[in-house]
């Protein structure tokens, strides 16, 4: 038996961003040093232990949540590890398959989180691990019973939980261009049925979030794993644990103002365990 380690390699640094760890480092610095903290920390500045990182699949179809096959995940800041006891435990429920590491390198949605979570992590480098989860795109039942799993990791003070996820991808070229012209430009159109969509997860209602979604189809890539984090808000609030969510800020990549136009937008947010 090998007894070499299996590594995922930091396959979209040098094109999404910089591969440069030392031009990595100091870019992280200065946006998170312009980040503007409106509610008390979250429970990610208590050091957590390990850091689950919850990703759309956007290549492979899959129709439930898969794990990496990798040992290490490397970044151009430092590797980190994943939790095999972690991920051992989540093997045995049978609710997970095991993806392949081309696809692992392939997908973009977790490791786009990575570079923040070790510049956020970096004076406990040596302390934490990852739990990386490839979510498919899951029925609301399936959403259900993977939000029933991960809620005793979610209230567990040693865990943090981070959902990647863009908004509204609207233009042509993403087949999506809902408008309504009630609201004036498009671009205000987008931002007024993101902010629908923002405010219903606020509610912490995954039923809810569903409708959104058959209503309005709107594109957001993290819906299934958005789904599976609201479900399990919902499983602990069953036994009285008190959350909240609120989001911080929200950003386009363009403001779309004629059909020919096209943009991302993006949301951030933080989910307090009171």
């Amino acid at each position: 038996m090998s007894n070499r380690v299996v590594y995922r390699e930091a396959s979209h640094a040098g094109s999404w961003y910089t591969a440069s760890g030392a031009q990595l480092n100091a870019q992280l610095e200065g946006w998170l040093s312009q980040a503007q903290s409106t509610l008390r920390p979250a429970r990610a500045v208590i050091a957590p232990r390990r850091v689950f990182i919850l990703g759309p699949s956007h290549h492979v179809p899959l129709s439930r949540c898969a794990l990496s096959p990798a040992e290490v995940y490397r970044t151009p800041l430092y590797d980190l590890r994943i939790d095999q006891k972690i991920y051992a435990d989540l093997w045995k429920t049978g609710m997970f398959e095991r993806m392949t590491l081309p696809t692992d390198e392939e997908e973009h949605s977790i490791e786009m989180q990575l570079p923040f979570t070790a510049k956020a992590m970096e004076s406990h480098k040596d302390e934490f691990s990852i739990v990386p989860v490839l979510v498919g795109a899951l029925s609301e039942s399936k959403e259900q019973e993977y939000g029933k799993i991960l809620s005793k990791y979610l209230v567990d003070p040693a865990n943090l939980f981070v959902i990647s996820s863009d908004f509204c991808h609207w233009g042509q070229r993403f087949r999506y261009t809902y408008y309504d012209e009630t609201q004036g430009e498009i671009y205000r159109s987008i931002e007024h049925l993101d902010k629908m969509g923002m405010g219903i997860i606020e509610q912490l209602d995954p039923i809810s979030f569903s409708n959104y979604l058959k209503k309005y189809h709107n594109t957001i890539c993290g819906r299934h794993p958005i789904g599976v984090l609201l479900n399990a808000v919902t499983e602990l609030r069953k036994n009285g644990t008190d959350m909240s969510f609120s989001f911080l800020n929200y950003a386009q990549s363009s403001q779309c103002r004629n059909w020919q136009d096209s943009s991302v937008s993006y949301a951030a947010g933080a989910l307090i365990v009171h």
